[in-house]
């Protein structure tokens, strides 16, 4: 019974998804029931993934006394609030590690450097008994964030800064979309996400004058069109398509799955 967890940003909720919905492999599905799992599971219930929520405290009685038979992944979402506050980011996804790595052979982070707290993880965490992998380019160096996670590492996105020539763009993924106010707060580029003309200002303040939409081939969150719309709307942004790739995930997905196998062996 290989189990191999997924801590994640609430952020990368459709990836995820995307990953387990395209596994075959994927015998059974623990979600740890939280408040940042909604998401999730309405998603893997919208196409057809069996799963089982239980408190975290409940998955290793769950897993206890299973055979060596079939793959499970256990899911653990977190709050997009954490970003914040670097510190907190940090010391809660360490904290949460430490517990997925209790019942793991093996576990990965949808996180990327986050403002660099998260650079040194795999490093901090290596004596836990299991291997800890964080999202990672094919040179081995950590993702910036999730923007960079989905344009294929950081040369393409800086490829595609430049494309922009020199205009400040903001990105959006169809989850940024669904939670740009939230995350804006979270980006501290307001204090109140209804207050648009405050938002506009800083915006404006900071040199943005685009909206690069990201096509991620995924369409799990049903509005996206209609989020990117009213976001340019909102703050006069022209509107730039880009197109997004999710090979960097799946690579990363693959090879922490086969470490976690061969970490049985």
């Amino acid at each position: 019974m290989p189990v191999m967890s997924i801590l994640g940003c609430r952020i990368f909720e459709d990836e995820i998804v995307h990953l387990i919905e395209n596994d075959s492999e994927v015998k059974e599905v623990l979600v740890v029931e939280n408040e940042d799992c909604d998401g999730l599971i309405r998603k893997m219930a919208g196409v057809g993934i069996s799963h089982v929520v239980l408190p975290l405290e409940k998955i290793s009685e769950k897993l206890e006394g299973k055979g060596r038979e079939g793959f499970i992944l256990v899911v653990h979402m977190l709050e997009l609030a954490l970003h914040a506050v670097p510190e907190n980011l940090k010391e809660t996804v360490y904290l949460n590690v430490k517990h997925l790595a209790l019942h793991s052979d093996g576990i990965l982070l949808f996180y990327g450097l986050c403002g660099n707290v998260l650079r040194d993880l795999e490093k901090d965490l290596d004596g836990l008994g299991c291997p800890v992998r964080i999202l990672k380019e094919e040179n081995g160096e950590i993702v910036d964030d999730c923007i960079g996670a989905v344009l294929g590492g950081r040369g393409p996105y800086l490829e595609t800064l430049k494309k922009c020539r020199g205009v400040g763009t903001f990105f959006l993924t169809p989850m940024w979309a669904s939670n740009w106010r939230e995350m804006m707060m979270v980006g501290g580029f307001c204090q109140d996400p209804e207050d648009i003309e405050m938002s506009k200002f800083v915006f404006e303040s900071a040199g943005y004058k685009k909206l690069g939409k990201i096509n991620t081939g995924l369409s799990y969150e049903k509005n996206f069109e209609e989020q990117v719309r009213e976001f340019s709307e909102l703050f006069d942004f022209e509107i730039e398509v880009l197109d997004g790739t999710l090979e960097l995930v799946r690579n990363c997905y693959v090879k922490a799955k086969e470490e976690t196998l061969r970490a049985l062996n």
